[in-house]
This record gives C-alpha cells, structure tokens and sequence, in this order.
C-alpha cells in the first residue's frame, strides 16, 4: 500500500486541522468495526423437464443502517445455519442475506494484484499515467493507491455515505449482494471513498474487486474489477490570490443544471475543465492518441455535475468511465469542507477488453497458463492482442417454468441460481419468451442458456446434469414450477 498523505501547510492550524480528520475518521472506523462472533459450432438444442418441488423465499425487507451500526455479536450457542463466515469473519443471517459460495469463492482471487493478469497491466497503466501527470513539488507522485481494501462494507459506506436514494434500485436484493441488512460485498470501490477523505488524502486512487447481480453474457460477470479517483483541491491550490476567484459563494445560491449551490461558477469551470482534459488524456494512453471519444451529461448520486466519457471502438460508441464534481454534502461531511473537487470511476474489464480484444469476460477467471502468457509482460504499456487458443463448441438448453404469484420474483435470482449450479461454463442466459395463461392467470418465462466450457468440449450428457440441477434448485429456492413437456 503506498501511502501519500496531503502535504501540510506551515503554520500550526493545518497541521491541526488535520490531526483533528484523522482522529475523526479513527473515532468513525473503531465504530464500523465488526464484532467477531466466534462464431459457433456443434449447437446442441434440448428442452429438459424436471420435477417440480416448492419451497419458501425469505421476503425483502428494508433497512434503516447507521453509520455507526455494528452486527450483533452472536451467543456461542448459535445454530451454525443461523451465522455466515466470510473472510474470516461471521455474520448473522436475516431476511437481506443472498451471498452465494460462488460469490465468496471469487473474493480471495484479486485479480487486479496477480503480476502478469491482463488487469494488473491495466490497473499499473491507469497509476503510471496519474504518477506520471500529478507531481508534487518534492518530485514524488501526488495520487496514493489503494488496492487492499476489504470489499465487505457497511450499507451506509455503499450507499448512505455517497447519497444514494433509499428508493435506489441498486439498494435492492435483486441488485447487490447482502451478507445481512447491515453488511454487503461492495457494488463499487466509491464506498471507500469517503473514509479515505476522512482519514486526511485528498487525491488518491482505488482499485479492486465489486459485485453485483447482474444478467448472464460475455460482457457481464457477478465479479468485476474497478478504479475509483478523488482529487481534491483548497481555493489556495485552485485559484492563485491575484486571479481574485473564489471557490465557494459567500452566500449558497440555488443549485442549477451546472453547478451545486456552494460553488462558484468559475470554480466549477476550471475543475471541469481539469477533470474532462485529465480522462482525455488518459483514454489517449489506453487506447492511443488517435481514439475517439465524446462527452455525456450523466446523473450519479455522488456528483453534480455528471458526464459519461465514450470513445469509438469498432465503429460503435461504448461508455468507458462515469465522473463529475463531487457533491459537496459529501466532501463536507468527511472533514474536507474547505475544499472542491472531482472524482469518477471506470471498470477494469470494460477497458481491458477493448484494448486486448478479449472477447468473452469469463476469461478473465481463466487459469489456462495459454491465455495468462499472453499477458507475461514487464511493460504494461506493451501492445497486445489476445489470440484464442481455441473456439469450443457451445451447447443451447431451454428452461420454461410457472412463476409463483404470491413472490416478487428476479431475473437476477435466477441468474444467481445458474450461475451457482454451472459455474463458469454457463456463456449466457436471455429471456426468450413470457406469456401468461388466460385461465390460470399465471405467468410462463422461458431462459436459454448457452453452455460453452473455456477450456475443453462439454459432453452433452454433462451438460444435461447441470442443466436438470439447475431447474431443481430453482424449484428449491424460487419456488417456481417447472413446465413439463
């Protein structure tokens, strides 16, 4: 972990000031703490029926999480079904837990810090352009790096610190994964941002692994890897005295379509103007001086004002990285209110697959020694192109069942369920049909999955054991019924 903490000034009320965040933020931390308790080939097409079972769903229910909330600790008696071990640490199960193993398996991987992974050379690419485009005056690089940090979060560091709305879609059990109604794998490395406000850094980069449920394709995986960056900047850093700005307004003005209420519009101007020339620059170093991009007007909880960056990749128009000024409620709140600044976010896999050409984002789990010497590189700026080693059949499978009228039910809780049962050779899951019966007044979906394994042929007769176990715990958990034909 590199550490960089803010250069103070001289006199004796900065260095104050200072001590006095990080004390804060240690005061904030001892209490989050938690309490330990203890181009296709060979398609096969088949429509397999199975048995129907039933069984309850546990209902969604919502939480009113504080900052300062801890997990209960549990008596040492507690039924082993009542608790969920995680890294180390055991949590209480409620009504909001949906973490699967599956899930849990891919936390210990860390990606983006295995040498030699196509995302650790996009991860050292991303810090040598931000070491190399901020110095500080003693020659060091300004950003710090953070690549460690613990992706079991409070819900108040995922979403109550960064003013996501309580109606947010992303709140909701369909959307993120719940170790209980207080703890949660984190859905974006943002979470941290805070805290490390907090704790005295104002320009810093974060880089790790988040998670969401998410549909089934080759360019979405429940575990996904991104870069979050915060600069933060004082009226003396911004504007020199003779320019005779200011950052702040004197009195709040109305917030408008291009700026927040406590700052100036020449101050939302330079940084804007900061912020936009420092991404360009970056997706120039990703993906060479000639790429094409354009800018968006974007809307995000935690910024305002908002754009998307896109650039031209094969002729189409792809969103690279979402950014903006940070909300100041924000920046206030984690003890750097004398200060403005930008933040954005961009996924690792989203630039890696562009700029390598790797087609399908399952091979990134890869440990075929044939796709990961691809990427055997000292120089992480070096030009590479993924070669396929070699194209495997894929084999298609249709599930159609009744859903329970009584239940809420979630495309992404049974994309949960197939991603559980089949892994990795599960390539992809799409809606190819919905209707609901006249009579029964029940509604039929029904899912086609396509299996391709990365690294061998799959038997048909395999295939149709995961395809049969798929459609028996989906009856299991959801509580759908299977239609036989």
């Amino acid at each position: 972990m590199i550490l960089n903490f803010r250069r103070l000034r001289e006199d004796s009320a900065a260095e104050f000031v200072l001590l006095k965040r990080q004390n804060n933020r240690c005061c904030k931390m001892k209490n989050l703490l938690i309490r330990p308790i203890g181009v296709a080939h060979n398609i096969c097409s088949a429509h397999i029926a199975v048995k129907p079972l039933t069984c309850s769903m546990s209902s969604f229910a919502n939480s009113d999480a504080s900052q300062t909330s801890s997990a209960p600790a549990l008596a040492p008696q507690a039924s082993p079904l009542a608790t969920l071990t995680v890294s180390g640490k055991q949590f209480e199960r409620d009504s909001y837990t949906n973490i699967t193993d599956g899930i849990i398996k891919h936390m210990s991987r860390k990606l983006h810090q295995q040498k030699g992974h196509p995302l650790y050379l996009i991860k050292e690419c991303i810090k040598s352009y931000f070491y190399k485009k901020y110095i500080g005056r003693t020659g060091n690089p300004v950003f710090s790096v953070y690549d460690n940090q613990d992706p079991i979060v409070t819900t108040y560091q995922n979403f109550d610190s960064l003013l996501v709305p309580r109606n947010h879609v992303s709140r909701q059990k369909s959307d993120s994964y719940y170790l209980n109604s207080q703890y949660m794998l984190r859905a974006h490395t943002t979470a941290h941002q805070s805290d490390l406000i907090s704790s005295g850094l104002d320009n810093f980069l974060i880089i790790g692994d988040v998670y969401r449920r998410d549909t089934v394709d080759s360019t979405h995986y429940p575990v996904f890897h991104q870069c979050d960056a915060v600069r933060l900047q004082t009226q003396h850093e911004l504007f020199p005295e003779e320019y005779g700005l200011h950052v702040f307004e004197k009195r709040p003005d109305r917030r408008t379509d291009d700026k927040q209420a406590e700052h100036t519009v020449d101050a939302v101007r330079i940084l804007s103007f900061q912020l936009k020339s420092t991404l360009q620059d970056l997706a120039k170093a990703l993906f060479g001086a000639d790429v094409e991009y354009r800018w968006v007007e974007a809307y995000f909880p935690f910024t305002h004002p908002s754009w998307e960056l896109e650039i031209k990749h094969n002729g189409e128009w792809l969103e690279l990285l979402g950014c903006g000024i940070m909300e100041h409620t924000i920046v206030k709140k984690a003890g750097a209110g004398d200060r403005i600044g930008w933040a954005f976010g961009l996924g690792l896999e989203r630039v890696a697959m562009r700029v390598y050409d790797i087609p399908d984002i399952r091979l990134f789990w890869s440990t075929d020694s044939a796709f990961l010497n691809q990427f055997a590189v000292d120089d992480p700026f070096t030009p590479i192109k993924y070669k396929a080693v070699s194209v495997y059949p894929r084999c298609i499978n249709d599930i159609s069942f009744w859903i329970p009228p009584e239940r809420d039910f979630s495309q992404n809780d049974f994309f949960d369920v197939v991603r559980s049962v089949g892994g990795d050779i599960i390539e992809e899951v799409s809606l190819v049909d919905q209707f609901v019966h006249p009579k029964k007044k029940l509604t039929s979906h029904c899912y086609r999955i396509t299996y391709r394994h990365m690294e061998r042929t799959l038997t048909k007769n395999e295939v149709n054991e995961v395809h049969v176990e798929i459609g028996r715990r989906a009856t299991e958990m959801l509580g759908i019924t299977v239609r036989v034909k």
